[in-house]
């Protein structure tokens, strides 16, 4: 802990000997002799580097203080013999305290390099922390801030040099039209985890670890979407409440990764270890096939308000670092909701993002980024522009050239709901597409329920076809494409599958701040009993249509064209209680479990089903945009529209909110696959649907979502069945042709048939034999 007691006066110390070899690498680096060290600080009038010794338990023995040369285009650099890996370093800044004006420099307050790779140490929250007098309560002590004299050492964390490493295995590089994004987080995922070994739980390497990567494998996706990972503080008035920020969306370092998810043996050896327990599980995940990609906090950081603590860019350079108001330096503009927002009309700022990006990439290996409130990148202060300069740096920038960048296209400012208008290569997270599919099949059918009128088809349509109205623009031709759409139902942000089908209204109580916090508007429903059914209630037919609810939502998903997320623990049927904003719920709420009921199992091999149908089919995931026209080679459009009497689509029924039964054909042609119908009951009633044309070929039921679990009838549908629910293909063909004798032939239905459709229900066919389409599915 730092003193409670004033220090005495901190003067600069004496300059550093030798000047930084290249002053313009920002950070710690090894070169020559020693190390330089580089820092922005443009108001700065003397900055001091600080090494110490620790003791084993990182207690502080000694600190040196060194005085750096400067500034040369704000920034103050030195180079220091004799430094090696491991050594422990932070910052003190001296300069003007004029809070009304900005300033806040205050040297008692050691400042953690932006630029450090590793950490040591805990930030400890306490009046230690605030460059400003507080009271115990964090409170200013007056309205006129005194500086505090306060010394944060022992109560902040150090940076620490890093030395060589291992070589990253490289990425599988996955195409776009192939990805499937699963989003999950590190401790959450595998801190119940059977098969994980307990020193490994919930951490960087139990995901890594065999049993996670299994699973994984098994379910098809290609990606693993990870909160952030970038090391993190909890915000004041969390930690005051005994709560922390378990998503990680408060960021105290853009280099540094997040110690508290290595392992207890890595954090012991020290934070080179912990580095490369990350390095070790992006090369291990790499291995097996899968995507790293990290969700990343530009937007703003942990030190929150003007008044908030000063743990780095604040104490080096508040006025360059953050946004403030037009000629009032003392007042921030927060378009983050977070109390600060980085100011990316700034050059160093735009350069240490730039940096961050081009480390994680070229150094730890990840494979794309996925930006939170990313409006806010594109902010030139309070006007979004898509060619703002870090948008175009991000863009173009060679070593960024191929991995994956998704946008959060939002953020709390003016005109900050931004879908579709980022530039290429940027994938955008599609919030329409995860407000239509919870409306059609949720909110809607629980306003029909009593009764009351739901919406009609033509947003579903648009939805399911790729978002068009959205992603058909951009600088070039033809727009982004569909594949530009990052399609999800359900995210971190918000109910998961199970509680949008269980709860009507949130329930966040947990979160200590009397349920006002997470958003309202969840187009969710209970299906008429608020939370989960109680044994002997007779809640039976309640259970059997909210998992056909989630079911639908899964089966809209994986259908769409675009880019599908899903949730980690969605396919598994995972709740939170109706809790719809676990941010700060490090507990059973978040965490996984993994003691599965046989519907959650079911709802598992529905899902790796559904993922596997996609990839076996490239009609299921087009690249390009539909016309709606008859291309040249063949004899259908490449994409129709029929109502359930088989007939086209007009414009009447489109805008006609009693019609409720759609299908959709997608000629395979263009892709030499089947053909793709997909048979939509949205009622809550059965419907007698008539089957189209197409190509005049037979149609063979591949899905339905009103079975509990995916169940051709034929053996070789079996035995795809029983491969993706993770039994050995040897096995599965020695039983499926014990079967072969007494299952029933697969459903076939012929064009302009009728074939009957459970009320909410969503079915699938393909023009092409069975065996062919599970041929591909197996492979």
């Amino acid at each position: 802990m730092g003193l409670m007691s004033p220090t005495p006066a901190i003067t600069p110390a004496p300059r550093a000997e030798h000047d930084a070899i290249i002053r313009h690498a920002f950070g710690a680096t090894l070169r020559g002799d020693g190390a330089d060290f580089v820092v922005h600080a443009a108001h700065a009038e003397a900055v001091d580097l600080c090494l110490f010794t620790t003791d084993a338990a990182g207690a502080i023995l000694e600190e040196t203080r060194i005085g750096m040369h400067g500034p040369h285009q704000g920034a103050w650099s030195a180079h220091v013999p004799g430094i090696r890996a491991g050594q422990r370093y932070a910052y003190r800044v001296h300069g003007q305290w004029r809070p009304r004006e900005g300033l806040l420099h205050n040297p008692h307050k050691l400042l953690l390099d932006p630029y450090a790779r590793a950490l040591d140490g805990t930030v400890t929250l306490g009046p230690e922390l605030y460059a400003h007098e507080v009271t115990e309560d964090l409170a200013p002590t007056s309205h006129e801030w005194r500086l505090s004299t306060l010394d944060s050492a022992g109560s902040t964390v150090l940076g620490v040099v890093t030395g060589q490493s291992f070589a990253v295995v490289a990425g599988p590089r996955v195409p776009r039209e192939r990805t499937v994004i699963y989003e999950a987080h590190v401790k959450g995922l595998t801190h119940d985890l059977p098969g994980v070994p307990a020193e490994l739980r919930g951490t960087y390497a139990g995901m890594a670890h065999s049993a996670t990567v299994d699973h994984l494998k098994k379910l098809g996706v290609t990606s693993i979407e990870l909160l952030p990972i970038h090391a993190s503080f909890t915000e004041p008035f969390l930690a005051q409440k005994g709560l922390t920020n378990y998503w990680g969306y408060s960021t105290l370092s853009y280099f540094a990764p997040e110690p508290s998810y290595a392992t207890a043996a890595a954090r012991a050896i020290g934070p080179q270890a912990v580095l490369d327990e990350v390095r070790g599980m992006v090369s291990i995940l790499h291995e097996e096939g899968l995507e790293v990609i990290m969700d990343v906090v530009y937007n703003h950081t942990c030190e929150g308000g003007m008044d908030g603590p000063s743990l780095s860019l604040r104490g080096l350079d508040n006025l360059d670092y953050y946004l403030h108001g037009p000629h009032r330096p003392a007042q921030y503009v927060d378009v983050t909701g977070t109390g600060n927002t980085v100011d990316f009309r700034s050059t160093r700022a735009v350069q240490l993002a730039m940096d961050s990006l081009r480390y994680w990439v070229t150094e730890v290996g990840v494979d794309g980024f996925r930006f939170d409130l990313a409006v806010t990148l594109g902010r030139n202060a309070s006007e979004f522009t898509a060619r703002h300069p870090l948008l175009v740096a991000i863009s173009t920038d060679p070593d960024l050239a191929g991995v994956k960048l998704i946008t959060e296209p939002w953020d709390v400012g003016p005109g900050g709901w931004r879908t579709g208008q980022f530039p290429e290569p940027f994938q955008d997270w599609n919030d329409h597409f995860r407000d239509t599919a919870r409306s059609f099949w949720l909110h809607d059918a629980s306003e029909m329920s009593k009764g009351r009128l739901g919406s009609d088809l033509r947003d579903l349509a648009t939805r399911l076809s790729g978002s068009a109205d959205l992603f058909g623009y951009g600088e070039y031709p033809g727009g982004r494409g569909p594949l530009g759409s990052v399609n999800f139902v359900t995210a971190h942000d918000g109910f998961s599958l199970r509680d949008l089908v269980t709860y009507d209204h949130k329930h966040n109580l947990a979160n200590k701040e009397d349920n006002r916090d997470g958003t309202n508007n969840n187009r969710s429903w209970n299906h008429g009993h608020e939370g989960p059914t109680v044994e002997g209630l007779n809640l039976g037919p309640i259970e059997v249509l909210r998992r056909r609810s989630m079911r639908n939502m899964l089966g809209t998903l994986f259908l769409s064209a675009g880019t599908p997320m899903l949730l980690g623990g969605d396919e598994l049927g995972r709740t939170q209680e109706g809790n719809n904003n676990c941010y700060c719920q490090d507990s059973p709420l978040s965490w996984v479990d993994w003691d599965l009921e046989t519907w959650q199992r079911d709802l598992t091999a529905t899902t790796r089903f559904l993922i596997h149908m996609r990839q076996a089919h490239p009609v299921v995931r087009p690249d390009r945009f539909a016309t709606g026209r008859i291309l040249e080679g063949d004899t259908i459009a490449d994409l129709s529209w029929f109502g359930g009497d088989g007939e086209p689509m007009d414009s009447a029924s489109w805008h006609d909110p009693h019609i409720r039964v759609v299908q959709m054909l997608r000629s395979g042609r263009l892709w030499n696959d089947d053909d793709l119908l997909v048979v939509i009951n949205g009622s809550l009633d059965q419907a007698e649907v008539l089957l189209p044309e197409g190509h005049g070929a037979d149609w063979h039921v591949a899905w339905d979502s009103s079975w509990a679990v995916p169940q051709p009838h034929t053996s070789p549908f079996a035995l795809a069945r029983r491969v993706n629910r993770g039994m050995p293909e040897k096995e599965a063909r020695s039983l499926a042709s014990q079967e072969s004798s007494r299952e029933r032939p697969c459903r076939q239905d012929r064009p302009g048939d009728t074939t009957s459709m459970d009320a909410l229900s969503l079915r699938v066919y393909f023009s092409g034999e069975p065996l062919e389409t599970l041929s591909r599915i197996r492979n």
